[in-house]
């Protein structure tokens, strides 16, 4: 009953009552989004008042679809909740219809029934609503989904106007069949693997001056989108510049990670894993057996430095440095340094350098 863009007062039956309703249909985004208001007074709403919820609505939509696009590690996890309870209420409400309309159409079809005039009608009913039934759920595919190739697409545009006006060549290496073009991604999916791509190369580009040329590449399978980012750069980026984008912290609601590998001299390499089913149970941050020291001595063992440095760093003897490492290791169950080290950047427990 709406327009793309627009706004309908009336009554509606909502979970089985008819209730007086505002309705607002914004075109802010590609998708649409559609407001429902139930209201306790059945009174017209004056026009002027329409319009003004109307653009109130239209800056909601506009503000949540920027929060899905860049990615904001908190909007990322109420998303992905809400994505997996309405994928459920509409399986639910699929398979229910579907069966009805199904069992409907075989009683339907008896040809022992008689007045065929009638059946002839039920049976163009059914199908009317068994096809509808099909095209709202393909509309919310079409929502919820995204196709790997036109998310790919999407996001070299937008690094090809940031990346131009720089004098710095873009390579692309779109995913083929093989990579799995064609299939098709959660939504938060692609808006993830592509804001935090974005949010690499500007850290490439505002870290490390030398970069002439960055490549941009993405790979499908069974359990997760593997993009990689290369430069050609200095071999200068940290892990720490990456985490000053909140590169990790967008990551992390999807069960996705980080890996930097930087050479210097010739270049760096990130690679971005985001899993492509749901995240798993969050699980406990193994650091919070540690005390206050102990945390001070791990960052300092993320950076890799050795025990005489980190003395010096933290006023404290060499020996009480291995007191607390060989406690560290032991409260973290793990056996080396470099296994504490790995944890302590997984679980945010570094210091500046």
């Amino acid at each position: 009953m709406l327009p793309a863009r627009g706004t309908w007062q009336g009554r509606a039956t909502v979970a089985g009552a008819d209730v007086p309703v505002v309705a607002l249909a914004s075109d802010a985004t590609e998708q649409g989004a559609l407001l429902v208001l139930v209201r306790t007074e059945d009174t017209a709403v004056p026009e002027e008042h329409l319009a003004a919820a109307l653009e109130l609505w239209d800056l909601v939509t506009a503000h949540r679809e920027g929060l899905r696009n860049e990615a904001a590690p908190e909007w990322l996890a109420l998303s992905r909740a809400a994505a997996a309870a309405r994928a459920v209420a509409i399986s639910d409400l699929g398979d229910a219809h579907g069966s009805a309309l199904t069992a409907l159409l075989g009683v339907l079809r008896d040809r022992s029934l008689g007045d065929g005039d009638a059946r002839t009608r039920a049976i163009d009913l059914a199908v009317t609503a068994l096809a509808h039934l099909r095209s709202r759920a393909e509309l919310d595919h079409a929502m919820a989904e995204e196709r790997v190739g036109t998310a790919f697409d999407r996001l070299g545009a937008s690094l090809t106007r940031v990346l131009r006006p720089r004098g710095v060549q873009l390579e692309l290496g779109r995913p083929g069949a093989e990579e799995g073009a064609d299939r098709v991604l959660p939504a938060d999916v692609a808006a993830t693997a592509r804001a935090v791509v974005r949010a690499v190369v500007h850290t490439m580009l505002d870290d490390q001056r030398q970069v002439r040329r960055i490549h941009v590449g993405w790979k499908i399978d069974a359990a997760e989108l593997r993009a990689t980012v290369r430069d050609d750069g200095p071999g200068a980026l940290s892990r720490a510049a990456l985490d000053s984008r909140r590169v990790a912290e967008r990551l992390a609601p999807l069960g996705g990670q980080l890996a930097v590998d930087a050479v210097p001299g010739w270049g760096t390499a990130v690679t971005i894993h985001v899993s492509l089913g749901p995240p798993d149970t969050p699980r406990e941050d193994p650091l919070t057996v540690l005390g206050a020291r102990e945390l001070e001595v791990l960052a300092q063992l993320a950076l890799g430095r050795r025990n005489r440095d980190i003395a010096g760093e933290l006023h404290i003897s060499e020996s009480t440095v291995k007191f607390h490492v060989a406690n560290i290791l032991e409260k973290l169950g793990v056996t080396s340094r470099g296994e504490a080290a790995a944890l302590a950047h997984e679980w945010g427990a570094t210091a500046p350098r």
